[in-house]
């Protein structure tokens, strides 16, 4: 996507089988909304280990199962998810029939995962049955069978036959909030100098840039500010930005553009993108003006075109969420 070119410079190899999904059939749902039940094969599963601890796995495969089935492990506390929230998770994943490991996020909270739980999803609906009713603090052993999961094609790539379930043991961190909207808070003036922005009744910014020579240096301003919790490094933020490069005047990238608000770690993207968000609050807009040494310039400018080496770039950002 080209969010991902614009901003992200990397990725965690943990969402490699969430990714994959995209060719993945859809399963059906448990009648009346019921959360998918335990069964011989989920219960088959042996794990030891407490939540937040790498878990230790073991099952005699073949594991099969007509539809996806899941043994609560360790129960948490708090609300259950339900269909439409996002969870915050870590997993490991197993091959139902040989048992081989092919996927983990390690358990460490580094490279925990943000997952949205769709129980009518055409990609891989069995992850989305199993975290259905879970509670944060929660630990699950589940069995996905391929109807629900990768179906006939299984994943070559990762030595998943047509005919093999797959075997995960979650741990429901937290859910996520639902972000906001747009920016809400308290008006903020810019410094003198500064490009300015205005917004439509929809909160999308229109920037218009100052006479004059860009920027050397970052430069940051709040122009609304958030009552919201603090972001900290590290942490997937959900975000509504527009990329607008000062030496062409254009915009480059825009998630109000694309109608969707955008998520990644504040790791995973440059390093001038990352100084404006780490700090700020929740609810808050800032303007950051990046020089080329902590954007695009190290790599020599973007992929298409879009940013020379040497082009100063102007980011307008709504910070809706942060988790």
């Amino acid at each position: 996507m080209r969010r991902r070119s614009a901003l992200l410079s990397s990725g965690l190899s943990a969402a490699l089988l969430v990714s994959l999904a995209a060719c993945a059939p859809g399963g059906t749902a448990p009648a009346d909304g019921d959360c998918a039940p335990s069964g011989a094969a989920s219960d088959a599963v042996s794990v030891d280990g407490a939540f937040g601890s790498v878990p230790s796995i073991e099952f005699e495969g073949p594991l099969t199962s007509e539809a996806t089935q899941r043994t609560v492990l360790e129960q948490g506390e708090g609300d259950a998810a339900t269909n439409g929230d996002t969870v915050v998770i870590e997993y490991t994943v197993l091959n139902g029939e040989t048992g081989a490991e092919l996927a983990t996020t390690g358990f460490t909270g580094e490279n925990a995962e943000r997952f949205p739980i769709d129980t009518e999803s055409q990609q891989l609906v069995g992850f989305s049955l199993l975290l259905d009713c879970a509670t944060p603090g929660t630990r699950l052993a589940g069995v996905i069978p391929p109807a629900d999961g990768f179906g006939d094609q299984g994943v070559p790539e990762l030595g998943l036959t047509g005919s093999e379930s797959l075997v995960f043991v979650i741990d429901v961190v937290s859910i996520v909030p639902p972000p906001l909207e747009r920016a809400e808070g308290e008006p903020q003036e810019a410094p003198e100098g500064f490009p300015t922005v205005e917004r439509a009744e929809n909160g999308a910014p229109t920037i218009t840039l100052p006479e004059g020579e860009p920027f050397t240096e970052f430069d940051l301003a709040v122009l609304i500010l958030g009552d919201g919790p603090v972001v900290e490094d590290g942490q997937t933020v959900t975000v509504q930005y527009t990329g607008l490069n000062w030496n062409t005047g254009e915009i480059f990238d825009s998630s109000w553009e694309r109608g969707v608000p955008a998520d990644f770690p504040t790791s995973g993207v440059i390093q001038g993108f990352r100084d404006a968000l780490v700090g700020q609050t929740v609810g808050s807009q800032v303007i950051a003006i990046i020089p080329p040494d902590l954007g695009y310039g190290p790599s020599g400018g973007t992929p298409d075109g879009s940013i020379g080496p040497d082009d100063v770039i102007v980011f307008v950002v709504d910070i809706l969420a942060a988790s």
